[in-house]
């Protein structure tokens, strides 16, 4: 698969299939995202694999905390910018409206719109989930560096045919993902990523978020 074609065929899959991946692909996927750029070679990624009874553990952990916390924990940062400002508000309402369009989640059913937001707290179904930290020492520069990472990993992966599902909702159960997998102090958990095959036909798999026109992002000139 060509890398242009990874990139377009990239989506946020919302519902995986029950067909296992290799563990040899997992960490084949991961040694080569070891190549992803970082200012001054810090590599500052860190990611923790949880397949099989591992990764189905942490889902009861967390799904068991949910009665006395059913939002979980303030996350330690913020995953969107407080009282965030045009056009950033109006993509993320967008967006939110296509997912709950396609699954037929009727505006204001707020009990449909938990229920689909504890599916991230099962990786959807996928049979594979990551969750990556990052030493709290490391500031803006060193998230970049950690995105970079991320997108490596899910490129790699599409080349294998598989689909990927990035998380930021896993910062909601920080305090259990850090008792469950013994994650030292020093380290901030970031996210989530789900590996699997998509569920081709599932509706929350129907559609592709909007991006907006090159007019919108880049300014070209060619003089000075």
């Amino acid at each position: 698969m060509l890398v242009s074609e990874a990139v377009r065929s990239r989506k946020t899959i919302r519902a995986f299939d029950a067909r296992p991946v290799a563990p040899h692909a997992v960490r084949e996927i991961l040694e080569l995202a070891t190549r992803a750029p970082s200012g001054g070679n810090l590599q500052p990624w860190r990611v923790y694999v949880l397949t099989g009874a591992a990764r189905d553990e942490l889902v009861r952990r967390v799904h068991a905390r949910m009665t006395d916390t059913p939002l979980g924990d303030t996350p330690e940062y913020h995953i969107y910018p407080p009282g965030l400002t045009e056009p950033y508000k109006a993509r993320r309402v967008r967006v939110g409206k296509q997912l709950y369009t396609a699954l037929g989640i009727p505006r204001g059913d707020k009990a449909a719109m938990l229920a689909q937001l504890n599916r991230n707290f099962e990786f959807f179904g996928a049979p594979v989930g990551l969750i990556f930290t990052m030493d709290r020492q490391m500031q803006q520069g060193q998230w970049v560096d950690l995105g970079m990472f991320m997108q490596t990993i899910m490129l790699l992966a599409r080349e294998r045919g598989l689909h990927t599902c990035p998380q930021e909702a896993w910062a909601r159960w920080h305090r259990a993902i850090r008792e469950y997998l013994e994650i030292p102090g020093h380290e901030m958990i970031f996210c989530g990523m789900g590996i699997g095959y998509a569920e081709e036909d599932a509706p929350a798999n129907s559609f592709a978020s909007e991006r907006a026109p090159l007019a919108e992002i880049a300014t070209f000139r060619d003089r000075p």
